[in-house]
């Protein structure tokens, strides 16, 4: 019994560990994750503070693990781990019967898994806990009281230090589609050998004051002069799994069209500066550096942003307006794109050769200085 427990402490320790340096490399994914299940569930008190709940959430996870491994206040945690765990199963289990959360971020981008999977996986990882709780009494510490409790304070500080440094800086590592060395426009279609939506076209008439769908293989045979044609509308009767990586970057022009196409098919380097919010930090004394270099190099630089009613002033105010292309873009997709705000994308056609934060403009100044002009 000893051997099974001292096995169960180590899986349940490392993978809630893991589970949260996962997602503390990218807090905000978990944020919006989060802001996903508000918006299902109608619910957006607290949608401005999902952030610090992911934070929280995040620095819990690994605290947990720590303790776990280190037998530190078993009674307290496993009752926390029992909870959390119902709380999980509870969100993985919605999402996978309601149908309306395909993914639950369990992990992050870095291992996506379906809502099914998810649950499966919690289902498990219930049993596991439950165990743990059942032998609470018999988990002794490994540690004297002061080192354990130095250890979960190191633990505690260092996930949170982590989280701030990846806010700021990006992710360490990125499991986005928007990362380097990756082609926008060959994200935007389906993965190959992915399979699309199978549909039928149904079609809508009205006839006797009432509404009639039909498709081809279901043509009424009294089908005359006394059926008004309605709409038509394809009906989807068999999912595929054809869904691009990207399907939501589109920019728009003031005019209102869309120019993403002419934009990423564009031969030769471009700068890309995505702005979801208007803030401090938009420019810079670096941003003015890397907006001259690219301009003497012919190197078109576009800001891209949602928030397009004040960027677009704050650009006319700083005489720059012929110098840069502001386009409007959605504000979901900017925040894939850019998980610190404003960030800069380095490209060559469509290729993002470098992205930096707002905060490490300066290491792009080298990147952009090396190129020849256009």
């Amino acid at each position: 019994m000893k051997q099974i427990l001292a096995v169960t402490r180590g899986l349940v320790g490392l993978l809630f560990i893991f589970s949260g340096l996962v997602k503390a490399d990218d807090p905000l994914g978990l944020s919006y994750k989060m802001q996903e299940f508000f918006d299902v569930w109608n619910f957006h008190l607290f949608d401005h503070l999902t952030l610090a709940f992911s934070m929280l959430m995040i620095v819990f996870e690994i605290v947990a693990g720590v303790a776990v491994l280190v037998g530190w206040r078993m009674r307290l945690f496993s009752w926390l781990l029992l909870l959390l765990m119902i709380f999980f199963l509870f969100l993985t289990g919605y999402a996978y019967l309601s149908g309306k959360v395909h993914e639950c971020g369990c992990f992050g981008d870095c291992i996506p898994l379906t809502a099914g999977e998810s649950f499966v996986k919690d289902l498990i990882l219930l049993v596991l806990v439950l165990f743990l709780f059942a032998m609470r009494n018999r988990i002794k510490p490994l540690w004297p009281p002061m080192i354990s409790v130095t250890v979960l304070v190191a633990a505690t500080l260092l996930s949170f230090v982590f989280q701030g440094y990846v806010l700021k800086h990006l992710p360490v590592v990125d499991c986005l589609p928007y990362k380097v060395h990756n082609d926008i426009l060959v994200k935007m279609k389906a993965p190959p050998g992915s399979i699309p939506d199978s549909t039928v076209i149904t079609m809508v008439y009205e006839k006797n004051g009432g509404k009639v769908e039909f498709d081809a293989s279901h043509f009424p045979k009294d089908f005359d002069d006394s059926y008004k044609f309605v709409s038509r509308y394809d009906k989807v009767v068999r999912e595929g799994n054809a869904v691009p990586a990207i399907k939501d970057f589109v920019l728009i022009t003031d005019s209102g069209m869309d120019s993403t196409q002419d934009v990423l098919t564009a031969k030769g380097y471009k700068v890309f500066y995505f702005v979801r919010v208007l803030n401090e930090s938009f420019a810079s004394q670096e941003f003015n550096i890397l907006l001259t270099m690219a301009k003497a190099k012919k190197i078109p630089f576009y800001i891209i942003t949602a928030d397009y009613e004040n960027v677009l002033p704050k650009v006319q105010q700083m005489g720059i307006a012929t110098d840069v292309i502001v386009l409007k873009c959605d504000a979901t997709a900017i925040k894939t794109a850019a998980r610190a705000d404003p960030t800069l994308y380095l490209l060559k056609n469509a290729v993002i050769l470098g992205k930096w934060s707002y905060a490490d403009l300066g290491k792009a100044i080298p990147a952009i200085t090396e190129l020849p002009n256009q």
